[in-house]
């Protein structure tokens, strides 16, 4: 499956909304982890992800999830994941990466 990213800033929300559709893997992982950053780095403020649309994050595309967190902690800022499919759910509660992202509404609930 392809994998596609759309980001807004929201003024009302004060935070970047990014939408990812597809799979992050070893094929794009890098350059998704590039547009967060530069994102954060532009206007430093909450990140929020929404993945009703997103099927599969294999380990380097945590890992460059694992790398925007540490940009945005700089900041003193969260990710947010939002609408996770129950098997990426699945997957932030295995590997305890639920500790230290913010899960909202996944779509287990």
């Amino acid at each position: 499956m392809d994998f596609s990213m759309n980001s807004v800033y929201s003024e009302k929300n004060n935070c970047w909304l990014i939408t990812i559709e597809g799979e992050v893997d070893i094929f794009n992982s890098t350059e998704m982890k590039t547009k967060i950053i530069d994102l954060i780095e532009q206007k430093p403020i909450d990140v929020r992800i929404e993945c009703k649309d997103l099927s599969y994050i294999d380990s380097t595309g945590l890992g460059a999830f694992i790398a925007v967190l540490k940009k945005t902690k700089e900041f003193e800022k969260s990710i947010y994941f939002q609408n996770l499919k129950p098997s990426l759910s699945k997957l932030f509660k295995i590997t305890n990466l639920d500790k230290v992202f913010v899960i909202e509404g996944d779509q287990n609930e």
